[in-house]
């Protein structure tokens, strides 16, 4: 189907891991559907994509049918508390955890919550969720505490002009990470990069990318830019 570029996307990643001294095995793409038509998603799914993303509660709810069992899905937007029944039960992980009563509302339901990852706003952005690099570790604490997996950190870099502009973000969350692993060892995860970024975050540790635009072309703008 004309428009999919995911060998693309997934050739730049493997040519960036390859500058950092990286393996790309230790990068999981994550394919960020919104705007993407069924076709499209099954296209992806057919040339061995197996994550995907979505920003929108209904939206992923939607999504999770149309793909096979093995397809798993992550959540990458913001998430109201009343929305957490409708992406608990199909997200196999929660990208942003920006907020201790979210964390109360993910633990309510069935079985072990999925794991999730600490949004962290490390420009201060005021336009950007997420809590502010000192108040991560709490944050941390406090989802352990209630039996939430806290695989790592995400953040989301304000747009810039190039990709280089957010190297210096990816990298401050990068050293957070770092002064959290002694106290947190299970903290493995960077969720950063999305398509104009993603190969500078990958010089930069990612280990999780949400990439939409650049694998799937332009859709519409809502919420996190892909």
């Amino acid at each position: 189907m004309a428009g999919l570029r995911l060998d693309e996307v997934r050739e730049r990643l493997a040519a960036a891991a390859a500058r950092a001294g990286r393996d790309a095995a230790g990068i999981t793409l994550v394919a960020v559907s919104k705007g993407a038509s069924p076709e499209m998603l099954r296209e992806a799914y057919a040339a061995g994509q197996r994550d995907f993303g979505e920003n929108r509660a209904g939206a992923l709810a939607e999504r999770a049918g149309q793909l096979p069992g093995e397809a798993r899905w992550h959540f990458i937007g913001r998430l109201q508390g009343n929305k957490v029944r409708l992406v608990r039960p199909v997200a196999c992980l929660l990208h942003s955890l920006d907020r201790p009563d979210l964390a109360g509302h993910w633990v309510k339901g069935p079985g072990l919550p999925p794991p999730a990852l600490v949004q962290v706003n490390v420009s201060g952005d005021p336009a950007k969720a997420g809590v502010a690099p000192g108040e991560a570790e709490a944050l941390v604490a406090a989802a352990a505490g209630l039996g939430i997996q806290v695989r790592g950190l995400m953040t989301i870099p304000p747009v810039g002009a190039n990709p280089e502009e957010a190297r210096p973000w990816f990298r401050a969350l990068a050293g957070l990470q770092q002064s959290l692993l002694p106290r947190w060892p299970g903290l493995a995860d960077l969720s950063m990069g999305m398509s104009d970024d993603f190969e500078v975050a990958v010089e930069e540790g990612a280990t999780l990318l949400r990439v939409g635009r650049a694998i799937f072309g332009p859709f519409p703008r809502s919420g996190e830019r892909g």
